[in-house]
């Protein structure tokens, strides 16, 4: 897709990079940042727990002093962080932001973090909790795609939009319609005006060779271990967090809680982390292919000019 120059005026209201996993983002985000006098705010869903900054691959705290960062490992890994949630700090800090004088660059592969920004985010009522035992109880001992199913036959329209095996989602989905009457599709068409007007922002999404990419992920997965994942593991495993906490899904995370457990050997959980890493990396393309399709692609070599050619603002 063709980069082009923004429409109303040089000035963007803030950058949005998006991206798989090991696609260079945060290095992308840095150059601008410095270049920009920016912010780097954080849209990656696992990267808001303080509990696994190595095996979330966030930012090292060299790279947080060089230029200013937010929105990062401030979330306990006890919570389970939702897209409202992180929309409301999003808002917060780019508010922040702007009284400092520091260009938001918003950067992440958490496709549906840039949809509630740039597209608004539905007030859902609370689901109580008996209604979440409920669902969740119900949907114990069947496989993702058997759920899918029941949503499919309860709420056809979300159904149709979600992964068969994006298990979250589907109970998220399944845990709406049941406390409400009313389907998760039909409440996000009542969405709010959105925080962040697109056509203000220079939004880009990095492309990389699906092969590449693979050597990236496994590499970084490989230095991620040398850096320290399995000891952030066994701190997280020592805090005996309820098993369905978000955190302990992060990608590697269940393959070596297991070889802690002596379940497995290491090598094996490094093959089934790194695996487990290639698909989400599979999904999140399909996520940007689909549902970001008139975002501005470039290669992570060739993104800085791209960025900064979009906003034909001179470097600082």
């Amino acid at each position: 897709m063709a980069i082009s120059v923004l429409e109303k005026g040089n000035e963007p209201s803030a950058v949005l990079i998006a991206g798989p996993t090991a696609s260079g983002k945060s290095a992308l985000a840095m150059a601008l940042a410095e270049r920009l006098a920016g912010i780097v705010l954080n849209a990656d869903s696992m990267q808001v727990y303080g509990d696994l900054r190595v095996l979330t691959a966030r930012p090292t705290v060299a790279e947080e002093t060089q230029v200013p960062h937010g929105l990062y490992g401030h979330v306990d890994a006890d919570t389970d962080y939702s897209v409202g949630r992180w929309l409301a700090d999003a808002t917060s800090s780019l508010a922040a932001a702007r009284e400092q004088g520091l260009l938001p660059i918003f950067v992440g592969g958490t496709g549906l973090y840039f949809r509630a920004l740039t597209q608004g985010l539905a007030e859902i009522p609370k689901v109580p909790d008996a209604v979440r035992a409920q669902v969740r109880g119900a949907a114990e001992g069947l496989d993702s795609p058997a759920l899918h199913a029941r949503l499919a036959a309860l709420d056809p329209g979300t159904a149709a939009r979600l992964q068969p095996n994006d298990r979250q989602r589907v109970l998220r989905a399944l845990e709406v319609i049941t406390a409400t009457g009313r389907s998760l599709a039909d409440w996000q068409k009542d969405a709010p005006r959105p925080v962040l007007d697109a056509s203000r922002c220079a939004r880009l999404v990095l492309e990389v060779d699906r092969t590449v990419l693979r050597q990236r992920i496994d590499a970084r997965f490989e230095a991620m271990m040398a850096q320290g994942a399995l000891e952030e593991v066994r701190a997280l495993a020592a805090r005996r967090l309820d098993p369905a906490r978000t955190v302990l899904k992060a990608h590697g995370a269940p393959a070596l809680a297991r070889h802690l457990a002596g379940e497995m050997t290491l090598e094996a959980a490094i093959a089934e982390g790194q695996g487990d890493t290639r698909r989400y990396a599979k999904r999140q393309e399909t996520f940007f292919r689909h549902q970001m399709a008139d975002w501005p692609r470039a290669a992570p070599e060739a993104a800085l000019d791209a960025v900064l050619g979009m906003i034909r603002t001179p470097a600082r």
